[in-house]
C-alpha cells in the first residue's frame, strides 16, 4: 500500500517513525505539521487541506496521529464515495489507539489497523456493526477476493439483513472455496440475495447484489494525442466482442511514455479503473511470444506495447492478442483468481 502519515506533535512524530518500521512492506511516507521538534519528518508546506486532497488522490491510506478530530476535520471536504475514498487511520500521539475512521472495509481501512495495532501493541478501535458483531461483510469480502460491488446501497442492505438474521440468498458462477459463512443461504432465487458472477446484468433474486470478479486487464498503446471518445468506443467494442463485461476490468496498463496521455487517462476515469504504466526495460524483460512491431520498438523501445503491458499486471493469459484501429492498440488478458471465504 502507498500511505502517507502526519504526527502534529513531537511525540506524534515518534510514533510515525515506528509506524513506519512497523509497516516495511508498504510504501510509507511520513509528514509532520507541527512547529515543535519534527525529529527530521518532512515538513508540509502550505495548507494541510491540500496536502490533504492530494494524498486522497495519490495514496491507498491516509494516518493522523493526532486528535481524530482533526483527522476529521481535513479529510471531509473530500469524501466522496466508499468505492473509491481511500482507508483513514487515526492514532494518538503515544499510539495507543489505532482507529480507522473512513473506508473499513472497501479501503481497508479496519484491516489496516488491526496490522498496526498487532505490530505496534496498540488497541484498535473498531466500530462497523458487522466487525463488532462477528457477523458477514459483504464489503470485506469481495475487497479481499478482488470482486466489483455492483449496488453499495444495496450492499449497506445486506449487513442490515445479516445482522438482524434475515434471509440472503447466496450463490456463484465461479468456485469459492471455503464454507458459506453464517448469515448467508444457498439459494438460487428469492426475494433478496448476493450473486459472484462474470455476467454484470444477471439478477437471479429479486433483488440481486452483484459481485463481479475484476480479472480482466486491458493493455493499451496509442500515438500521442488519440481522441478519447474514439478509444473508449475502441475499447467497448472490443470487450463486447469477447463477451467481456466491462466491470470485470480491473486495470489498465500501458509504457510509462503514455503517462500524460489524455485518452488513457479519461478511459481510467470512465471506467473507475486504475492505470499503471511501466518502464520499457520491465515490460521486455517479460518471456513468451509477443505480436512483435518494428516501427513501435523504434519509438518506445519495446516491441508490442499492448500485449507486454497486459501481461506484466498479475502475469494473465493473452485472451485477445494485440487489436488496432485508428493508431491505437488493445489486448487483454485475464487473470486467474481464487475466491474463498
Amino acid at each position: 500500500m502507498k500511505i502517507n502519515v502526519v504526527a502534529f506533535s513531537t511525540n506524534g512524530c515518534r510514533t510515525a517513525i515506528r509506524l513506519k518500521e512497523a509497516l516495511k512492506e508498504d510504501d510509507v511516507r511520513l509528514f509532520s505539521k507541527t512547529s515543535s521538534d519534527n525529529l527530521g519528518l518532512e515538513k508540509i508546506e502550505g495548507r494541510t487541506s491540500d496536502w490533504t486532497r492530494r494524498s486522497f488522490e495519490e495514496c491507498d491510506a491516509l494516518v493522523y496521529i493526532g486528535a481524530i478530530g482533526i483527522a476529521v476535520r481535513y479529510i471531509a471536504p473530500h469524501i466522496r464515495r466508499k468505492d473509491v475514498d481511500p482507508a483513514v487511520v487515526c492514532m494518538d500521539e503515544h499510539g495507543k489507539y489505532t482507529i480507522p475512521i473512513l473506508s473499513g472495509h472497501i479501503g481497508g481501512g479496519n484491516k489496516l489497523a488491526k496490522t498496526i495495532a498487532g505490530r505496534m501493541g496498540s488497541e484498535p478501535v473498531i466500530t462497523t456493526a458487522t466487525d463488532i458483531n462477528g457477523k458477514f461483510s459483504v464489503d470485506t469480502f469481495a475487497t479481499e477476493n478482488h470482486m466489483r460491488i455492483m449496488g453499495l446501497k444495496i450492499a449497506k442492505d445486506v449487513a442490515a439483513r445479516v445482522l438482524d438474521g434475515r434471509f440472503v440468498g447466496f450463490c456463484s458462477d465461479t468456485e469459492i472455496e471455503g464454507e458459506l459463512p453464517a448469515g448467508l443461504t444457498p439459494a438460487e432465487s428469492g426475494e433478496f440475495g448476493v450473486c459472484v458472477t462474470h455476467d454484470a446484468s444477471y439478477e437471479p433474486f429479486d433483488t440481486t447484489l452483484r459481485l463481479v470478479p475484476m480479472d480482466i486487464v486491458l493493455g493499451i498503446g496509442c500515438r500521442k494525442g488519440a481522441d478519447p471518445i474514439r478509444m473508449q468506443n475502441f475499447v467497448n467494442r472490443v470487450l463486447a466482442e469477447e463477451g467481456i463485461s466491462p466491470e470485470r476490468v480491473s486495470v489498465i496498463s500501458s509504457i510509462d511514455l503514455k503517462r500524460n496521455e489524455v485518452a488513457i487517462l479519461e478511459l481510467s476515469r470512465k471506467m473507475r479503473t486504475p492505470v499503471r504504466f511501466h518502464t520499457s526495460e520491465d515490460l521486455m524483460s517479460l518471456e513468451g511470444e509477443f505480436t512483435r512491431s518494428e516501427f513501435v520498438h523504434s519509438v518506445t523501445a519495446v516491441d508490442c506495447v499492448c500485449e507486454r503491458s497486459a501481461v506484466i499486471e498479475g502475469g494473465g493469459e493473452l485472451i485477445r492478442r494485440k487489436t488496432v484501429d485508428s493508431g491505437m492498440t488493445l489486448a487483454i488478458a485475464r487473470v486467474p483468481m481464487y475466491s474463498r471465504f
